[in-house]
């Protein structure tokens, strides 16, 4: 059993967001460990997910129709808007993480001056940067994007293997 919550989003108009519910890791990497950054960047590239990033969230709502994301907060804090204008707000702080399925809003609301996300994707998946949704062919794209075999934090045994179902 994981420690991850899950929180489900519905399509708002404007952002599809996904059937598979969002889920949020609290204090997966200690505060005081002294390379959140690297040890959030190992985890990830243990465990599948690789193209790792550093840098912040948008502070426009945006999602990604070809691929999930995790979202490892190594430094600083947030405040997170996720599903749009019809979702939900949390608050993140340093050790959290979010993953994001393909589909799902995400938007910056303001965070602290020394904000440091980490970001990876399921290898073999590229992101793109959406803003609403399009039509029916980028709605079943998010569908069709294929489910990653571990999840980024815990691995075979982490909160995607159950909440997300696998075929």
């Amino acid at each position: 059993m994981s420690d991850a919550q899950p929180y489900y989003l519905k399509d708002d108009g404007v952002i599809p967001n996904s059937a598979l519910p969002l889920l949020l890791y609290r204090q997966v990497i200690d505060a005081a460990h002294a390379d959140r950054a690297s040890t959030f960047e190992q985890r990830f590239a243990q465990n599948g997910w690789t193209h790792t990033w550093r840098n912040g969230i948008y502070s426009f709502p945006h999602y990604h129709s070809t691929a999930h994301e995790v979202l490892g907060i190594a430094c600083g804090s947030a405040r997170v808007r996720l599903g749009g204008g019809g979702g939900i707000v949390l608050d993140v702080k340093t050790g959290d993480a979010l993953l994001l399925p393909a589909g799902v809003g995400h938007q910056n609301l303001g965070g602290s001056a020394d904000l440091l996300v980490i970001g990876a994707y399921p290898q073999g998946q590229d992101w793109d940067l959406c803003r609403q949704a399009r039509g029916r062919r980028e709605l079943d794209q998010i569908t069709r994007v294929p489910l990653p075999s571990r999840d980024p934090i815990s691995g075979v045994c982490g909160g995607l293997n159950e909440h997300w179902p696998h075929a």
